[in-house]
């Protein structure tokens, strides 16, 4: 029997995932929030449940979701869109904090934390970004995120590996169709950090096969960033992708200084040994 996953939270990134995972021998289990969802999973061939995790309990049959499984992978987003407050409200994290029990009871050692470069906020000047460097994030989604690494990865009772993905773009999916047309959009001359939803599963994929083969250094429970190496500015990217997609052009603030950030995949392809299969 092939080595089981369980993807937590099987959406645009993590139901691809799973399918791809099938057809490489994986043992797959996946979740949905969506009792509509669960013939997709199930007709894909995955071991469907519909999982809800909330801030103080979770619906749904997690013990078995969880049970004989060799990784996790937790792929949810924070759902989180506003600017920090000063209020606690640490939604996102209190979900976590709920389901860290079970993972540990499941006996499971290895977890997958999908995360976002968000948990690095922009600065002027615009510098480059590893993973050295310490995370200071400027939305609420970001801030959360960045607790939520530190409580899976300090704990004693399995490893995590946090990826941390750009801008996410891939399957019709691209921001040049909110920002067509619009007028004074900010930062024209900060770096894109983007990455293609092929490179995502590519870089999982990676990630867990390099744990398969690796007996002399054991790389689990690593940070990864995870962006296209290219990095074109805002203005000239978008410019051009309205053109591709044939969309008005979104016109750019240029009476101040562009804020912004670099994040560099090179540890992606110097420990992993990935090479990006997609330019943005």
């Amino acid at each position: 029997m092939g080595i089981k996953i369980s993807i937590l939270g099987c959406g645009w990134l993590g139901l691809p995932l799973a399918k791809s995972l099938l057809a490489k021998g994986y043992v797959v289990k996946g979740s949905t929030t969506s009792e509509s969802k669960l013939d997709l999973l199930k007709n894909a061939g995955i071991l469907s449940f519909q999982i809800q995790l909330e801030e103080h309990q979770i619906i749904g049959n997690i013990e078995e979701f969880l049970k004989e499984t060799d990784v996790l992978v937790i792929d949810i987003p924070p759902g989180l869109r506003r600017e920090i407050s000063t209020s606690n409200e640490m939604t996102f994290v209190n979900k976590v904090k709920t389901l860290i029990p079970f993972i540990e009871k499941s006996g499971i050692q290895k977890v997958i934390f999908v995360s976002s470069t968000s948990v690095y906020g922009d600065g002027f000047p615009i510098v480059e970004i590893t993973e050295e460097t310490k995370p200071n994030p400027d939305t609420e989604s970001g801030k959360q995120l960045a607790i939520t690494e530190t409580l899976l990865q300090s704990n004693s009772h399995f490893k995590t590996t946090v990826i941390r993905f750009g801008g996410l773009l891939g399957d019709n999916r691209h921001p040049i169709k909110f920002l067509a047309g619009r007028t004074n959009v900010e930062n024209p001359d900060a770096p894109v950090n983007m990455i293609e939803r092929e490179d995502c599963i590519g870089i999982i994929e990676k990630i867990l096969k390099y744990s398969e083969t690796s007996e002399q250094h054991d790389n689990w429970g690593e940070t990864f960033n995870a962006v296209a190496p290219q990095h074109p500015t805002r203005k000239a990217y978008y410019h051009k992708k309205a053109e591709i997609f044939n969309l008005p052009l979104p016109t750019f603030a240029e009476d101040s200084e562009s804020k912004g950030k670099i994040i560099s995949s090179e540890k992606v392809e110097t420990i992993l040994g990935y090479s990006f299969q997609k330019e943005i």
